[in-house]
């Protein structure tokens, strides 16, 4: 069997023993998971563990999320290909290529410095011309490049304390019908979080959408509780 036969084959198997039976069975994510070369944003050193069902560390203390939770939040963004898309938390990169390969425009934003570049240079290698790595406080920037438009969609790749957390500000970037997927929990309090959907319905309603239970690392640069209401 060849490197590369063997590498399909170990790709397969995480899409079929990892994402499927976690309920991403939508025929679109699945392909394009098998397009994209997860294995080509890990750092070299877990190279042989980019299929596992695990967090790999990134370095800074911050890590990659496992595939099936990438996978799985990526589908509920529910991305159409009119759609522009922040990203808050780059990473390796992974998720912003999942994005880029089927949004018009992505704007990732990266708190490590030294991420940004790397990163940026895979979505290159990737043929990724629509996703800009920018570095920063996303949470900020997100308002900052917002343009007129706004964002269709923001993914947190990371967790938050509670929606409640999420500035105003950045919510108010959404455009009717945009939605705001992310991971809120405290790993402080309770190791079990949830993954919630946010949907701006009209210029000021917000409703929420539980929708299933995980946990993922924090995402920094939040000062405080903003104190929006949803409805769920």
């Amino acid at each position: 069997m060849t490197d590369l036969t063997s590498t399909e084959q170990t790709r397969f198997n995480m899409i079929e023993q990892q994402i499927r039976p976690w309920d991403v069975l939508d025929t679109g994510v699945l392909d394009l998971l098998k397009r994209v070369k997860r294995e080509q944003f890990v750092p070299p050193v877990y190279v042989g563990l980019a299929f596992s069902d695990t967090e790999l560390p990134l370095g800074y203390g911050q890590t990659m999320l496992s595939p099936k939770l990438e996978a799985r939040l990526f589908q509920a963004c529910g991305i159409k290909a009119s759609d522009r898309v922040l990203e808050i938390g780059t990473g390796s990169g992974y998720m912003a290529a999942l994005l880029g390969f089927t949004a018009a425009q992505v704007v990732s934003v990266e708190r490590v410095l030294d991420f940004v570049n790397p990163a940026q240079a895979r979505l290159h290698a990737a043929l990724l011309d629509n996703v800009t790595v920018v570095h920063g406080n996303g949470f900020e920037q997100g308002v900052a490049q917002a343009g007129e438009r706004g964002w269709d969609v923001i993914v947190l790749s990371g967790s938050v304390a509670a929606a409640s957390a999420i500035p105003n500000e950045l919510l108010n970037t959404l455009t009717i019908g945009g939605r705001l997927l992310g991971v809120f929990g405290d790993a402080r309090t309770s190791p079990m979080m949830q993954a919630q959907r946010i949907h701006r319905a009209s210029v000021d309603l917000w409703e929420t959408d539980i929708l299933f239970d995980c946990s993922a690392p924090a995402l920094s640069g939040l000062s405080g509780v903003q104190g929006r209401s949803f409805v769920f």
